[in-house]
């Protein structure tokens, strides 16, 4: 047995998440795409079914009141709450992330007030983000400013209304500065909306203490809830009575079964619904967030370093060299929960085959060998450490057989 073999051998004996495996539906797949689409909780089918079959067969319209199901989008947003660092009251489960974004950043721009006019967006951004900050830039008559997230403290200005930011780069990894650019926004009397897709349950968030006034997420990534699950809304309780919605719908009104022509904003966190919540999906999603029982993400981010940093290690051991390049931060502080890999130009004659990109092609022969990850064209590929499956053996398995892949 290699080195790095043995010591994964024993970083899997003394891992305290090491338990929680067992709660998710695996096979001998070494899984690293959890970053894109979280695994099975196991719990997830028995509970799915018995609301279908039991509160939607039987009790049908009953369960909207006696199976808890109007309730269901603030009750999981509470659940949610404690893993990105707020507290009850203030997340709303609903909608997509592309959603949410839209009502978060043009009630961004609304709170800010008359004489903003300008709009910042993370220049890297995931490209929905980029559309829908465009969309919403027209649409509230905002020049829209394209900005590195390094670059925003100096590009703030009387004139910024909101900024749109991503706390966890999509391609490569990047940690973002929360505390640091939502204090500089906020100085500069703007709003900060942070979305929280590749962070939230890998790594403390901080959304109170930091002070953040608006944040979206998804929940099919390391909340493992499902493919579509719905997404959150966070508004923070200081600012909820200030926030407009550009999507008032009667399940925001204050009043919605009262079906008044004239608009109410609900107080709190619920002006952050719109319509009838998704509710299979929905209560999928709360079955999944069970794991989480008894679970901090302090340990889940110590997990998640130790993870990624062994896998470093292994590659660096394994790859030879020159034939992939590290993207992602070595620094603990700007790293998220996954490894952004870039494969040199070198290996385009093995791999690139009819014009495809390199790492799509590198990344087909990795999971044909049971490796999943996944690439961004045109050259990334790109591993997702979830800590409450993955393991130390893991690691070093897929390590060891992207080097035997690129030999």
């Amino acid at each position: 047995m290699s080195e790095p073999a043995e010591r994964a051998k024993k970083l899997d004996a003394v891992d305290e998440l090491a338990g929680k495996r067992a709660e998710f539906v695996l096979d001998d797949v070494v899984y690293l795409d959890g970053n894109s689409l979280g695994a099975l909780p196991a719990v997830v089918p028995g509970r799915v079914e018995d609301v279908v079959r039991r509160q939607w067969g039987e009790l049908r319209i009953r369960s909207w009141e006696e199976s808890g199901w109007w309730t269901a989008p603030e009750r999981i947003g509470d659940r949610i709450a404690p893993l990105v660092g707020a507290a009850p009251g203030q997340i709303v489960v609903g909608d997509s992330t592309s959603v949410n974004v839209f009502k978060a950043v043009v009630g961004a721009v609304r709170m800010a007030g008359k004489g903003r006019d300008e709009l910042l967006v993370d220049a890297t951004t995931f490209p929905t983000d980029g559309y829908i900050a465009e969309s919403a830039a027209r649409m509230t008559g905002c020049t829209l400013r394209p900005v590195a997230p390094a670059d925003v403290p100096g590009a703030l200005g009387d004139r910024t209304a909101a900024v749109l930011l991503n706390h966890v780069d999509y391609r490569t990894g990047r940690l973002h500065d929360l505390p640091g650019l939502t204090a500089a926004v906020r100085a500069a009397g703007a709003v900060a909306v942070w979305d929280l897709c590749h962070s939230a349950g890998a790594l403390p968030v901080g959304l109170d203490e930091h002070g953040v006034d608006l944040a979206v997420g998804c929940t099919y990534k390391y909340l493992n809830g499902g493919p579509g699950s719905p997404a959150y809304l966070y508004v923070r309780r200081e600012v909820q009575d200030r926030f407009d919605s550009p999507l008032p719908g009667w399940n925001s009104h204050a009043e919605p079964f009262g079906m008044r022509s004239d608009f109410e904003a609900a107080p709190g966190a619920l002006r952050g619904r719109v319509g009838t919540p998704d509710i299979l999906s929905m209560l999928a999603l709360e079955a999944a967030l069970d794991v989480w029982d008894g679970v901090s993400v302090e340990a889940v981010r110590a997990k998640s370093l130790a993870l990624t940093d062994f896998f470093l290690e292994c590659v660096a051991a394994y790859v030879p060299e020159g034939r992939v390049e590290c993207l992602t931060p070595v620094a603990h502080g700007e790293r998220g929960s996954q490894i952004a890999l870039r494969c040199s130009p070198k290996l385009s004659t093995s791999f690139e085959q009819g014009g495809a990109p390199i790492a799509g092609d590198v990344m087909k022969r990795l999971i044909e060998r049971g490796v999943v990850g996944d690439f961004r064209a045109p050259d990334v590929l790109r591993f997702g450490f979830t800590p409450l499956y993955v393991g130390f053996a893991d690691v070093e398995r897929a390590a060891r057989v992207l080097a035997q892949t690129l030999a």
